[in-house]
């Protein structure tokens, strides 16, 4: 009998070992799990079906937990009362369960996942508070998606439609609170803030709830999000509606509780809906799969069953499904690995004189530690998509739908998946499978219908009718007060900068009320670093005036778009140029001049090589063809040569060259031109390179960023630098010159230096801009007013409104175009004409080459006999006329046998009807 027993065992473990082993590892015949739910919320009723459900199908499937039966025990709690909350869910853990299917209250999670530690039975909790981490909560396992992401979503969302800042409302306890931190950094890292937080309890009255919303009602921000349940929810959608907060101008953006309400109740009021018109919400996102089609096609029996019928599926009841199979894997896992379930009491629950606290009822699981590890590595696709967790305990690959309340229901508009961290109108699972494309270009959702049913996206602030006077510093000038000042006789601020705002304000489509509030003793000018820190100190709300928009002030604050262009440049005295009968070589610089001269030789030899043998023009005694060459170079500038070129190369060049020379010539002409007819003025200073290698001092205006920027960036020492105050300093100190206890130069913007020169005529700027700068008004970091005015001042310069203000201000004199700028210098440089002289130069070499080929080729062809004097001579002799050749060819073949070929030397055959002489008299002839 044994031996036929243990015969039937080898051949069972042979044939069917996964179905011995399950059976050897077998678990008890019934294990009972616990949930923690409250029944009257649509969630907890969701969660109750969803949890039955799995609990029918794992029980009737024969491959899961091997004829182990699970069963549930749900305990009714209140997540609004968090002490009665708290008691029975301690009473719940006296039961001996060895995981929990919830709690779905953040707040009861918090204290039962303490006690969850330490009685080592898992929490598989739907919860969205981002506290909840498995590092102070080991037992505590998040099967839905974390807050943590949501607020990720919706902090793309502000950003993606360029929102600054927003309101928030939410219920005051841990769900509320927790996630509106999460909120308040996804936003910082967007650059984005909330503005105005404001929280209710949950047992907040209606009056109290209208009253919240009046005070929202008074913010600046339109953008609203609202976190808080379905219950308080729906209550301040329907209050905002009466309110008229539900219309033009207003976001509304509710996080997942508004979409797992409207999914899981088939019945919502029709005046419930349409209180939520262009209401924007979020889901998480659960891609279509079998298992989640099963569990729509069979919810609506399943719901009757358990007495919800009104109740359909929504993303919480797929994740509640998902974590009884995750357990049911774990469970099966964990019994085949030796897993067993026992209880032992704990001894820490007593005190030291042995009286017990009454919780001796509670236990410990010995094997939770092993179960919890099971559970960790469950990896399957269940109804809600991917079951798997990640290294921080939470579920893989979050993401959430974009939906957009209209009409009767609700539209998707896009998705946000922390795969890439962008919204898109790709779903998440198709981007899965690609490298993740973090360009913000990429972002892309489809058009949102907005409250009011606009399509236009709103601006998501406005100027709020009760709100405070704003603070404006102005700079209080005593120079150039054309651009801004204070009237001493009337008190009112006047000026360029004050026209460009006032025009810019009255674009905007909601009034501003402001103050201006003089900044400097109007004695000097002020300190325009000082005004922009009192813009950050929150001391003024703005300052508007002639500040300068520089690198180290937009660290502090943001400025309007520039409404004038400026940079600095340099200001120095100046004289009549001294005209002398040498004009006409000032044109040139002293190195055009050579180059040009250098290539009229350079261009006469080479077509005096390339012609020479061919041309008579070219030939002759060589005095004769040194002038010939100095002529036919120098007549080309006038182009009357006379001496024609026979040769392609030669005309190559030749082509070339006159091209080169029409250039030269018409610049010649035009700079000449220029110089003889045009006022001309003189100075030492030629530009910012003569400033850093002086040592003379340069003068500034007080309160100008022009002081550091010298010191800083120029390294030009502060010694060196003399503050001015006035055009009437200016020009003194300039006059008078560093010898005399002026400055060389004085370094200022443009605007101020054009309206100075419109009155003092004999000073002239000295080169370009060397800067690139303009003029903005300044407001605190995020201020929603500054996107609005520099819209404005972008179509008051597409309008001439800008002009027609800086016309009525910045007034030029007539001394303004005579020396307004100084020309660096008005001579053609030897740079402006490298391109030409390169092709010029490179046609020479290459006919050269070509040419002197040619020529080496007919050289080793006749002369057997070689040396560089023969071919210099050969070079040098005229090449005889084409027929003369054929007739010399003529004789060579007449020719008696006894003269040999290689004794005809090429001077015989260019004459043959010359005398025959002995070899020696050819030698020397030749």
């Amino acid at each position: 009998m044994k031996i036929a027993f243990l015969t039937l065992l080898v051949l069972s473990l042979l044939l069917f070992p996964s179905g011995i082993c399950k059976s050897l590892a077998a678990g008890p015949p019934v294990v009972n799990i616990g949930s923690i739910l409250q029944f009257n919320s649509t969630t907890g009723g969701v969660a109750e079906v969803a949890i039955r459900s799995a609990l029918e199908d794992i029980n009737s499937d024969p491959t899961v937990l091997n004829g182990t039966t699970l069963k549930v025990k749900i305990k009714d709690t209140n997540c609004f009362d968090g002490f009665l909350g708290m008691v029975q869910g301690l009473q719940f853990m006296e039961t001996d369960v060895i995981a929990i299917v919830g709690p779905q209250c953040s707040t009861i999670s918090h204290i039962i996942s303490y006690v969850a530690n330490e009685l080592r039975v898992p929490l598989m909790s739907f919860a969205s508070d981002a506290t909840l981490s498995t590092i102070q909560f080991p037992f505590f396992v998040r099967t839905g998606s974390s807050d943590l992401y949501q607020m990720a979503a919706v902090a793309a969302l502000v950003d993606y439609n360029h929102w600054k800042i927003v309101t928030a409302i939410y219920i005051d306890n841990d769900y509320g609170r927790n996630g509106i931190i999460a909120l308040d950094d996804a936003l910082t890292i967007k650059r984005c803030k909330i503005s105005y937080k404001v929280s209710f309890p949950s047992n907040a009255k209606r009056s109290e709830l209208i009253n919240l919303l009046v005070s929202v009602s008074y913010m600046e921000s339109r953008v609203i999000i609202l976190h808080t349940g379905a219950e308080h929810g729906l209550k301040f959608f329907s209050m905002a509606n009466q309110l008229n907060m539900i219309g033009n101008g207003y976001v509304w953006i509710a996080t997942d509780w508004l979409s797992a309400y409207l999914d899981a109740n088939s019945s919502v009021p029709a005046e419930t809906i349409s209180g939520m018109q262009g209401v924007l919400t979020l889901r998480p996102h659960i891609p279509n799969s079998r298992m989640k089609s099963n569990l729509i096609s069979k919810w609506s029996r399943q719901s009757h069953k358990y007495n919800h019928s009104d109740l359909r599926v929504n993303t919480y009841g797929f994740y509640v499904y998902d974590s009884v199979w995750a357990l049911a894997r774990a469970l099966d896992a964990f019994f085949g690995d030796g897993g067993r379930i026992s209880f032992s009491n704990d001894s820490r629950l007593h005190d030291e004189a042995g009286e017990t606290l009454h919780l001796e009822a509670m236990s410990i699981f010995d094997m939770g530690n092993k179960l919890l590890e099971n559970i960790r590595k469950v990896n399957f696709t269940g109804a809600s998509g991917q079951v798997q967790f990640d290294a921080s305990g939470d579920l893989i690959h979050p993401a959430y739908d974009i939906i957009n309340l209209m009409g009767n229901g609700m539209r998707t508009i896009g998705f946000w998946s922390n795969y890439s961290g962008l919204l898109s109108t790709i779903s998440p699972e198709a981007l899965y499978s690609k490298p993740p494309n973090t360009s913000l270009a990429n972002q892309h959702l489809y058009d949102v219908i907005w409250p009011g049913e606009t399509a236009q996206r709103p601006r998501g602030w406005v100027f709020p009718s009760n709100a405070k006077e704003l603070k404006i510093g102005v700079p209080n000038r005593f120079s150039f007060k054309e651009f801004v000042t204070e009237d001493n006789a009337t008190g009112s601020i006047n000026g360029y900068c004050i026209d460009v705002f006032t025009q810019a304000l009255s674009l905007l489509p909601y009034p501003v009320s402001y103050k201006f509030i003089p900044f400097g003793s109007g004695t000097e000018n002020p300190s325009y670093d000082k005004l922009i820190q009192m813009v950050e100190s929150n001391e003024f709300d703005a300052a508007i005036g002639d500040i300068a928009i520089t690198m180290s002030r937009t660290v502090a604050i943001d400025f309007t778009q520039p409404f004038i262009e400026t940079g600095l440049v340099i200001l120095a005295p100046v004289k009549k140029h001294i005209k002398t009968s040498w004009a006409f070589l000032q044109p040139f610089t002293l190195e055009m001049w050579c180059v040009t001269g250098l290539f009229f030789l350079i261009v006469g030899v080479v077509v005096w090589v390339l012609e020479h043998r061919i041309n008579e023009d070219f030939r002759g005694p060589p005095s004769q063809q040194i002038i010939t060459i100095f002529w036919f170079s120098f007549s080309t500038l006038f182009f009357s040569h006379r001496e024609n070129t026979r040769s392609t190369l030669g005309r190559g060049v030749l082509i070339i060259w006159l091209f080169v020379v029409l250039i030269i010539v018409s610049s010649y002409t035009a700079s000449l031109t220029s110089i003889l007819t045009v006022q001309q003025l003189d100075t030492s200073i030629k530009g910012i390179d003569d400033l850093k290698s002086s040592d003379d001092p340069v003068g500034f205006q007080v309160g100008s960023f022009a002081q550091d920027y010298m010191v800083n960036e120029l390294n030009i020492s502060r010694s060196r630098l003399r503050a001015l105050g006035s055009p009437q300093e200016y020009a003194d100190a300039l006059q008078l010159g560093p010898k005399k206890g002026g400055v060389m130069a004085i370094v200022d913007e443009r605007p101020y230096v054009e309206l100075f020169l419109s009155t003092y005529c004999k000073i002239a700027v000295a080169g370009s801009d060397f800067t690139s700068r303009g003029w903005g008004f300044a407001f605190p970091r995020d201020s929603p007013l500054q996107v609005d005015l520099s819209t404005a001042i972008l179509s008051l310069s597409e309008n001439g409104e800008l002009q027609r203000i800086r016309d009525k201000w910045v007034k030029t004199g007539d001394c303004t175009t005579d020396n307004s700028e100084f020309v660096d210098s008005d001579q053609l440089r030897l740079e402006s004409f490298f391109g030409l002289f390169l092709i010029c130069g490179v046609a020479c070499v290459l006919a050269l080459l070509i040419y002197f080929g040619i020529m080496l080729r007919k050289y080793l062809k006749h002369h057997p006999r070689r040396s560089l004097r023969r071919f210099i001579s050969f070079v040098h002799k005229k090449e005889p006329p084409k027929n003369m050749e054929r007739r010399s060819m003529s004789l060579l073949r007449s020719s008696t046998p006894t003269t040999p070929m290689s004794s005809l030397t090429a001077l015989d055959i260019e004459r043959p009807a010359r005398p025959v002489r002995n070899d020696s008299a050819i030698d020397m002839e030749s």
